[in-house]
């Protein structure tokens, strides 16, 4: 059980990455079309009062790749099936809660929730770009807590970004793998998550040890659930809070996607390689 529980979490706390390690990428002809497209019809669809700035630059950007690349899927028939299934949740469960949600709390404050989140996020991002011996970035990432932590108002607020210029580097243990020549491995579709693979499913596991937020037993006193539902809840409340702030974005994906499960494949890994190459 305590197993189930843990594989739960890491389910939630890895949806946080979900919607941007969907977006990625590049296809073939076709499906280079699509996403264009996408893009294009996303960019129209948005004002400035729906969606932060910094998240239609993100949006844009991993919709910008021009390599293409062969993917490794010798389980594209449960790949495909797990896809469906990912999206009826998506469709008939998350999107609903996450739009009462919306309704209800506004925008301004659903961004800081975001912000305090990702604040405390800092041990997995902080721990990845020393592993990768980028110490500036690793630096950054400690002003930015300090900053945020204190001044930012416990990281509801994101005085490094805003007032100090300091960049985020966001790195997962993934990335760390990737950026020492560990390949990717074959395509899995995880369950509630989506698109990953063998290296990403080894890397996530390692950043839910390190993050405060994802329950481990024996590292109780680091982390800030001290039960497993408490993890559950927790991130479950992340993935609403999220999702919530990108209302509109899945369905725009989907709508144009002449393939869905290939499209969403394929900008995955895209993007994951261009995060690794950065």
């Amino acid at each position: 059980m305590k197993l189930l529980y843990f594989f739960f979490a890491i389910t939630l706390f890895i949806f946080q990455g979900c919607a941007t390690n969907d977006a990625a990428a590049h296809l073939n002809s076709p499906q280079v079309d699509t996403q264009i497209t996408s893009s294009e019809k996303f960019s129209e669809s948005i004002t400035d009062d729906q969606e932060p700035e910094t998240q239609i630059e993100e949006f844009e950007e991993e919709f910008s790749f021009e390599e293409t690349k062969s993917v490794s899927d010798p389980f594209s028939g449960y790949n495909s099936a797990m896809t469906s299934f990912n999206d009826l949740f998506i469709t008939y469960l998350l999107n609903p809660v996450s739009e009462g949600y919306a309704a209800v709390l506004p925008e301004p404050f659903r961004i800081g929730i975001s912000n305090a989140f990702d604040n405390i996020q800092f041990p997995v991002r902080f721990a990845n770009n020393l592993l990768q011996l980028k110490f500036k970035n690793s630096s950054d990432e400690l002003q930015r807590f300090l900053v945020n932590s204190t001044i930012g108002l416990g990281g509801l607020m994101d005085p490094a970004k805003e007032y100090m210029h300091i960049p985020a580097h966001k790195e997962d243990f993934g990335q760390t793998l990737g950026h020492y020549g560990v390949g990717s491995g074959f395509h899995i579709v995880l369950p509630f998550i989506g698109p990953s693979n063998i290296r990403d499913v080894v890397g996530l596991t390692a950043d839910a040890y390190a993050s405060p937020l994802v329950y481990t037993e024996g590292l109780e006193e680091y982390k800030i659930p001290d039960h497993p539902d408490h993890s559950i809840a927790i991130l479950s409340g992340e993935m609403i809070n999220k999702t919530s702030l990108h209302l509109g974005e899945y369905e725009s994906l989907k709508e144009d996607a002449i393939q869905f499960y290939q499209f969403l494949r394929d900008t995955y890994e895209q993007k994951r390689d261009s995060d690794i190459a950065e």
